[in-house]
């Protein structure tokens, strides 16, 4: 338990700053200079990513030759290897090519290699992030009531493709005296939930849309909502991110002037 518990405000500022810390380290969003889908490119070749790339339905297999300057495990890498997505920090990304990292992600059966750059433009021009100081009127009590089984619904991604967005059930809480629902999310290794909710400053003071991981809940399903501590999605870093839109219901129809709003500077504009 953080030795602020007692103090909320103090608590906050220092989660703030470690969000601030993590957002821009030299693999952390800013640093996403590309996402790219191998259906895209059928011969294997990635602009400006060395190798030559192929997905089969287990795996990528990477062909990379002495000039392609790859290092897998941090080794210099000649010859072909079958890859799995990664599950780690881009950071501790299996490949790199110079300071960059290179990511294996798969959606719905599609590989991608994303690519990390600690010298994106994004990273270089990053001044901060906007953010509301702690209130704690925005520090609400909840409850979740899973539904009997997951649900998936299509929801519009930040590239604008449709995708699944798997939902384990709903959190409820009041506001001003009025009860309102979010659909959530439940992470199968803790049970924490995760939502992506808009409400009425995105896009004017906020960005579009934002996430909210609340933690997991007590046994009885209680657990407090805090928008202080709403996030901005990584979409709002690089627009490489493939960020699902909210879910029917998950506009919220008052402001959440709360948590982190929007990127502060120039970036704050994409």
């Amino acid at each position: 338990m953080s030795d602020d518990a007692d103090d909320p405000p103090a608590d906050w500022r220092k989660w703030h700053e470690r969000r601030v810390a993590s957002v821009s380290a030299p693999y952390g969003p800013l640093a996403l200079t590309g996402t790219h889908w191998l259906a895209d490119c059928p011969e294997g070749r990635i602009p400006a990513v060395p190798g030559r790339w192929c997905a089969t339905e287990a795996s990528v297999v990477l062909d990379a030759a002495a000039e392609d300057s790859v290092r897998l495990d941090g080794e210099p890498f000649t010859g072909e290897v079958a890859l799995a997505a990664d599950e780690a920090p881009p950071a501790r990304s299996r490949l790199s090519a110079g300071e960059r990292r290179l990511v294996l992600i798969r959606r719905e059966g599609q590989w991608a290699v994303r690519v990390f750059d600690p010298d994106s433009e994004a990273r270089r021009a990053f001044a901060g992030l906007e953010a509301s100081p702690y209130d704690p009127a925005f520090s609400l009590p909840g409850r979740f009531r899973p539904y009997g089984g997951d649900r998936t619904v299509q929801v519009e991604n930040a590239d604008g493709r449709a995708r699944g967005l798997g939902l384990g059930g709903e959190l409820r809480f009041p506001f001003e005296g009025v009860e309102h629902t979010l659909q959530v999310a439940v992470d199968e290794d803790d049970g924490s939930l995760w939502a992506v909710f808009g409400d009425a400053t995105g896009g004017r003071s906020s960005y579009r849309f934002r996430f909210l991981k609340p933690g997991t809940p007590a046994e009885d399903g209680s657990i407090t909502v805090d928008f202080n501590r709403a996030l901005l999605p990584p979409c709002a870093f690089a627009d490489h991110f493939i960020c699902p839109f909210p879910p029917p219901g998950n506009t919220l129809p008052f402001e959440v002037a709360a948590g982190e709003r929007r990127l502060k500077g120039a970036l704050a504009d994409r």
